[in-house]
Formats: structure tokens, sequence, C-alpha cells
């Protein structure tokens, strides 16, 4: 496939490095990644460089956005007695792989009361107990606007709060439908407006059908909500997933660049824009002092 790719999305297959030794950890402590389940372009480099991104409340989603590679359930393999284990199992990866930055994610859990904001909380408070110098990244779901979820997480005070908007609004019918665009960033005027203190982040992919013209609205109200951190990077359909949408356009790195001085204008204190550029790839750079 790699053929039909254009020039700026080839590049060298990085050196394993410790990415056999950071696979080995993820097996023993029994932890999925998103870098894994969602088929990442980056899972390799990531690895390789000795990090990943931890995947919590299993690995089976209760929604199906179509970019996204992760199988859908409505409801999920891992039993609560696994759930429970997972705050001390991620500890244990942060100590044993040395990290300065780690990131915190989840599938969608709409079967659980609270979305499973309590389990995100007791993993950021396991690692702030033992690992005082890491800094803590959470990527969350809407939690279908419950408020008191959201509040559960930012409770355990993590140093960014990061929930992704992923598209632009006309495109959420058809490929986040179980999404509400309003929702979303009602969750990150919350977490502002109630813990200033805490860096807000959120995430857009391109190239799934949106126009240009349909990002820069989406950036002004990132800002206008309180966003401090944007991503914004091209939308790459998984390998090997047949339920994901195609390619609507590849974005040549000068429209990213584009992107990128657009949002800087707009007032975000972080921006990271380009074709590899995920949510919470060298996510660290922006909790750098």
């Amino acid at each position: 496939m790699s053929k039909y790719l254009p020039d700026w999305l080839k590049r060298p297959t990085p050196s394993i490095g410790k990415s056999l030794s950071v696979n080995k950890i993820l097996k023993q402590l029994n932890l999925n990644t998103v870098c894994q389940s969602a088929k990442c372009p980056n899972l390799l480099e990531c690895f390789s460089g000795g990090t990943a991104t931890f995947l919590i409340l299993g690995n089976k989603c209760t929604r199906h956005c179509r970019f996204c590679a992760i199988p859908s359930s409505n409801e999920s393999a891992m039993s609560a007695e696994q759930m429970a284990k997972e705050p001390a199992e991620i500890t244990q990866a942060v100590i044993k792989l040395n990290l300065k930055h780690i990131v915190i994610t989840s599938v969608t859990r709409d079967d659980l009361v609270d979305g499973g904001s309590g389990y995100f909380a007791k993993a950021v408070r396991s690692i702030r107990n033992n690992c005082s110098s890491v800094t803590i990244e959470v990527l969350t779901p809407d939690f279908n606007g419950n408020t008191n979820a959201v509040k559960t997480v930012a409770n355990a005070r993590p140093d960014v709060f990061n929930h992704n908007l992923e598209t632009v609004p006309s495109l959420y019918q058809s490929i986040r439908p179980k999404a509400n665009y309003q929702l979303s960033l009602d969750l990150i005027r919350f977490v502002k407006d109630n813990y200033p203190g805490i860096i807000t982040k959120s995430g857009l992919m391109v190239g799934l059908g949106e126009k240009k013209e349909d990002v820069l609205p989406v950036l002004k109200n990132l800002v206008k909500y309180g966003c401090d951190v944007v991503t914004i990077g091209q939308y790459l359909k998984p390998v090997a997933s047949a339920d994901t949408i195609p390619v609507q356009r590849f974005i040549p790195p000068e429209e990213f660049e584009q992107y990128r001085k657009n949002a800087m204008e707009l007032g975000f204190k972080g921006v990271s824009a380009g074709p590899f550029v995920r949510s919470s790839y060298n996510a660290y750079e922006f909790v750098q002092s």
C-alpha cells in the first residue's frame, strides 16, 4: 500500500531499539495500549523510544467511530477485577520503563455508570503516590456529558486533561454517530473553568472529508471554550481494518504548517500539526518547563 502514499508519508522504518523490551513489559503486566489496539503508525517509533500510551478499561469500545480500529462491543471482555488491577499495573510499567510523562486513555464504556472515570482517577493517584516526578496526561471519552465523572478524573489532578473533538461538526453523524460536538466542547470548558491549573488539550484528524475552511471554526471554538493545546494530524486508515473509512485526502505538509500558524495566532499555548501527529505523540513536549 505504501507505494500509493505521497512522498511526505513515506519514512524509514525505525530501529527496533527498546521496542521488544517494552512489548515484553506490557505482556508481563497484561496491559493494553492504544498504540496496538488502534494500529497507530507511530507504534514502532514510540516503543523504540521506550514509551507507550496506556489503554484502560479493556480493548473493546461501546461506540463505533468509523476512523478507529478498536473493536466495538456493547460490553467489555474485561472484568471489574481485571480493571481494578490496572492502576497498579500501569504504575509498575511507569517504573520499569522509567517514564517521565505518561498518557492514559481508554475505550468508551457507556455500559459503566461512571463511564470508567473512577478507574482513571485511581490510575492517576497510584502513579502520583509512587512516581511523584512523572507528569500525567489523561485522554478521556466524553462520559456522556456527566460532569460528576469529569470531576472524578479532574479531582485526581492530572497535569493534562485531553479530550479529542476528532473531526469537524459536519462529519459527526457519519464518522462519530454516538458523539456530540457541543457536548465535547462543553467538557473542555468545564475542566478549564473549574480546574484552571490543569492544561486542557484536544485533537483533530484531517483527511476524513472535511473542507479546509471547516477547520478554522473548530480551532476558534476550542480557544473560546478554554483549550490550551491542540494537535492536528493526518487520518490514515488502519491496516487490516475493513470497517474504517478510506482516506479522503492526503494533506500536504504546507497545509499542516498553515493550520499550525492559524492555531498559534488564535492563542493556543501549544500546537502540533503534521502528517504523523497524533493526540498523544510526543505529548511530553507540552508539559516541559
